[in-house]
C-alpha cells in the first residue's frame, strides 16, 4: 500500500510540475505577443500548449488556478452592465501644463503643512482607462470603471482576460482591499489591430486609449480576450499597519502579484520633479505604450490626509500633462487609395517632417467632410501633429502662408484607378468605387482578404502571389482560385515546381475550412472574424443566410442595422450570388457542421443561474454546460433576476454577500445535481 500511495503520490506531484510548467510558459508567451506584439511561436504552437493545459487543468480540477491562461480567454455575455457605487469616489485629478503652475501647486503644500519635510512620487501619466479592482482572500472579485467617478460599470469577467493582471495573489496581502490603476494598449499591437481591421475592411481607429475603452464593454468577454489591453496599477486604497507611504504601497503591491509601472521615482523637492519630467518629455518616444504627462503626488498617507481634498480632486496629488508635439510643413499633393470594398481615402503627402522621433511625409485626411471643414488646398502650408501620438493627423491651416490665387480643392468624383463614378451612400463620410468587379484594388485586395490567415489560410498563397495572379490574368476573384491547375501556374515567374504544388495542394485543402471562416473570408463588408462566427452560429446554412429578411438578422446577437444591410446588399447581387455557387460547386463548406447542443431537460428552463467557486465532482465548464442542457442560462453577476446561485469552495464573500441579500437559492454541488437529476461523479467530456 506504501508503494501504491508514493507512485500516486509522484503521479500527481508530475502533474503539477508540468500545469505550472505550462502555465508560466504560457503566460511568457502571452506577454510576448500581446505586449511586445513579438511573438516567439507560432500561433499553432500556442494553441497546442493552451490545450494541452486545458485538458490537464480539466482532469485534475483540484489544481484549479482563477489566474490561470486558461481562465483569460473570455466568453461571460453581459448585455447590461451592473452598476456599482465606489466606496471612495474616483475623483479626476487637477492638472497643468504650466512649469509657474506647479511650482505655486509646490508653494501651496508648503503653506499647508506648515513645512517642507516631505516628498512626491513622480509616476508617469498613462493614456488609457481608469479601472478599479476589488480583491478578497487574494482572489479578484469586482472591476469597475471610473464611470461618472461616484459609480461606474462592472467589469470584471472582461478584466479577467488581461493577460498581464494576476486574478489570484501571492504574498502577505490584506484580507479585502481596493486597487485603481489604468488600462491601455501598446502602440505595435494597436497597430497589429489597425492593420487586422484595413484587411476587413472596417474603419480603422483613431487611438489605443479609444480601443481599451470601447473594449472594456464588448458584451462577450471572449471577444476582449482577443484585444491585446496591458494594465498598470498605481493606487492602493486600504492603509495597513506597514504601509505608510505610497512608495511602499507600491512596493507591496509588485510583491503581491500585482502589475505596477517601473518608472516611479521618490523625489525630495520641486527641482527634482523638474528633472523626472522634462527626462519623460524627450523619452516618451521611446516607450511602448503612450503617456501624455506625469503624475504628482504626496508620498506620506499623513500628510495627504492633512491636506485632504476639494469637491473634485485631491489637494495632495495633480498632474503636468506634456504639450502635444506638432510642426508645420507644406501639402506638397493629395493621393486617393482605394481600398478592397471601395472605400475611397484621400492621403496628404507632405514635405517631410520630424514628430516625436519619425519622419512623418504622409498623413490621412479621412474624407471629403474633413478636407471640406479644413478648408485645404494643395501647396497650403499645415499643423501636423500624431493623433493618440500615432497617427499623423493635419490639424489646421497657416492662412498667413496660403497662396491667395490657390484654388479650392475639388472632391474626385470618379475612381482614380478605374475612372467608375463615385457613389456616397446617405448618412456615410466615405465615397466609394461601385466597380467590384473589375478595379483592380478591389479584386486583388478581396482575394488577398480571401486567403487571409483568419479566413481560408491557404497554403502557398501570399499576398505577392495573388498579385502576380492577377497580373497574368489567371484570377479575377475568389472563385477563380479553385480552377487554377498546376500547368497554370508553374510558369509564372519566381514560380517554382514545387512552390506550384504547394499551391495547388493548398487550394484543395481548403474545402475543409469551416463554414464561419469561408464566411468572413467573403469579405462583406462590416463583417468581420466575430461577427462572421455570430452569423454561421445563428444560420446554420449559407441558405439560411441568404433568406433572412432585415428583421432576422438584427435579431441576431451585436447584428446592427448597418450590418444587416450590408450583409443583404451583398447576398442579393447577382454577382456575388454567381461566386458563391461556384465555392460550393468547389466543395467548401457553407454549413455549420457543429454539433447541436443536446437538451437533456427542461428544468431549467428560463432560469438565470451564477456558478462561482471550484468544486469537487464536476469543472465549473461542466456545470455550465449542464446548466444549458437542461433549458438554464448562465449568468455572470448576482441581480435580481437570478434565480440560483450554485456555490462551490472559495466563492467570493462580496457574492455570497449579495446573494444574501436579494434572498437568491444558493445551491451546493450536491443540490445543483439533484435539482437536475445528476448525482453522479461522471465526467461529461
Amino acid at each position: 500500500m506504501l508503494l501504491i500511495f508514493e507512485k500516486s503520490f509522484m503521479h500527481t506531484s508530475e502533474i503539477l510540475e508540468k500545469i505550472n510548467r505550462l502555465r508560466k510558459e504560457l503566460s511568457i508567451h502571452n506577454y510576448q505577443y500581446y505586449v511586445m506584439a513579438a511573438p516567439s511561436i507560432s500561433d499553432f504552437e500556442f494553441d497546442k500548449m493552451l490545450e494541452e493545459l486545458i485538458q490537464l487543468e480539466k482532469a485534475h480540477p483540484e489544481f484549479y488556478s482563477p489566474d490561470s491562461p486558461t481562465q483569460k480567454v473570455g466568453g461571460a455575455i453581459n448585455k447590461n452592465f451592473e452598476n456599482f457605487t465606489h466606496q471612495y469616489p474616483m475623483l479626476s485629478l487637477g492638472n497643468t501644463y504650466s512649469e509657474d503652475e506647479l511650482r505655486d501647486f509646490d508653494q501651496r503644500i508648503i503653506k499647508q503643512l506648515g513645512h517642507s519635510d516631505y516628498e512626491y512620487v513622480c509616476e508617469l501619466k498613462f493614456d488609457g482607462l481608469s479601472i478599479s479592482l476589488h480583491y478578497e482572500n487574494g482572489l479578484l472579485i469586482r472591476a469597475v470603471t471610473r464611470g461618472d467617478g461616484s459609480k461606474g460599470d462592472v467589469v470584471t469577467d472582461n478584466v479577467k482576460t488581461i493577460k498581464a493582471l494576476h486574478t489570484c495573489l501571492q504574498g502577505n496581502y490584506p484580507a479585502s482591499f481596493e486597487v485603481r490603476g489604468e488600462i491601455f494598449m501598446h502602440r505595435q499591437a494597436f497597430d497589429r489591430l489597425n492593420k487586422q481591421r484595413e484587411e476587413e475592411g472596417e474603419p480603422l481607429y483613431a487611438n489605443p486609449r479609444n480601443v481599451a475603452s470601447g473594449t472594456l464593454k464588448l458584451q462577450d468577454s471572449a471577444d476582449v480576450a482577443k484585444r491585446p489591453l496591458d494594465i498598470y496599477l498605481y493606487q492602493l486604497i486600504e492603509k495597513t499597519e506597514t504601509i505608510k507611504t505610497h512608495a511602499d504601497s507600491l512596493t507591496a503591491m509588485k510583491a503581491w502579484g500585482l502589475k505596477t509601472s517601473e518608472h516611479t521615482k521618490t523625489c525630495s523637492n520641486i527641482e527634482a520633479v523638474f528633472n523626472f519630467i522634462n527626462y519623460w518629455d524627450r523619452e516618451r518616444k521611446n516607450l511602448s505604450y503612450d503617456i501624455d504627462g506625469v503624475v504628482l503626488k504626496i508620498n506620506d498617507y499623513h500628510q495627504r490626509e492633512e491636506l485632504g481634498f476639494t469637491a473634485k480632486s485631491p489637494r495632495w496629488a495633480i498632474a503636468f500633462k506634456f504639450k502635444t508635439e506638432a510642426a508645420c510643413t507644406q501639402l506638397l499633393s493629395i493621393d486617393y487609395q482605394v481600398g478592397r470594398t471601395g472605400s475611397i481615402t484621400p492621403v496628404a503627402n507632405l514635405q517631410p517632417v520630424l514628430l516625436l522621433g519619425t519622419t512623418v511625409k504622409r498623413a490621412s485626411l479621412h474624407n471629403a467632410n474633413e478636407i471640406e471643414r479644413l478648408d485645404i488646398r494643395v501647396g497650403d502650408y499645415v499643423f501636423v501633429e500624431k493623433g493618440g501620438e500615432i497617427i499623423p493627423k493635419i490639424t489646421g491651416i497657416n492662412l498667413d502662408k496660403r497662396n491667395q490665387d490657390t484654388p479650392p480643392l475639388q472632391y474626385i468624383t470618379h475612381c482614380p484607378v478605374c475612372q467608375t463614378e463615385l457613389v456616397r451612400n446617405e448618412g456615410e463620410a466615405n465615397h466609394y468605387c461601385p466597380n467590384e468587379v473589375s478595379c483592380a484594388p478591389q479584386v486583388v485586395g478581396r482575394i488577398q482578404h480571401f486567403i487571409h490567415r483568419k479566413a481560408m489560410d491557404i497554403n502557398g498563397l501570399g499576398d505577392e502571389t495573388i498579385q502576380l495572379l492577377y497580373e497574368n490574368n489567371l484570377v479575377h476573384n475568389i472563385a477563380d482560385l479553385f480552377d487554377l491547375k498546376y500547368e497554370d501556374v508553374v510558369k509564372l515567374d519566381r514560380m517554382a515546381d514545387k512552390s506550384a504544388q504547394n499551391l495547388i495542394v493548398g487550394i484543395k485543402e481548403a474545402v475543409k475550412i469551416p463554414y464561419q471562416r469561408v464566411l468572413f473570408g467573403l469579405g462583406i463588408r462590416y463583417v468581420g472574424e466575430t461577427v462572421a462566427k455570430k452569423l454561421a452560429a445563428h444560420f446554420k446554412t449559407i441558405e439560411q443566410l441568404q433568406e433572412a429578411n432585415f428583421e432576422a438578422l438584427v435579431a441576431v446577437d451585436e447584428i446592427g442595422e448597418r450590418i444587416a444591410a450590408s450583409i443583404i446588399d451583398y447576398l442579393q447581387n447577382p454577382y456575388h450570388t454567381e461566386q458563391i455557387a461556384r465555392l460550393k460547386a468547389a466543395g467548401l463548406q457553407f454549413e455549420n457542421m457543429e454539433k447541436e447542443k443536446v437538451m437533456e431537460s427542461a428544468l431549467l428552463a428560463g432560469k438565470a443561474v451564477v456558478i462561482s467557486g471550484v468544486f469537487s465532482q464536476y469543472s465549473r465548464d461542466e456545470i455550465k454546460h449542464m446548466v444549458e442542457i437542461n433549458g438554464g442560462k448562465n449568468a455572470s453577476g448576482i441581480t435580481g433576476k437570478t434565480d440560483y446561485v450554485v456555490a462551490g469552495e472559495n466563492m467570493g464573500p462580496a457574492k455570497l454577500e449579495k446573494a444574501v441579500q436579494l434572498n437568491v437559492p444558493i445551491l451546493s454541488e450536491k443540490e445543483f445535481l439533484e435539482l437536475i437529476g445528476k448525482p453522479t461523479t461522471q465526467s461529461l467530456f
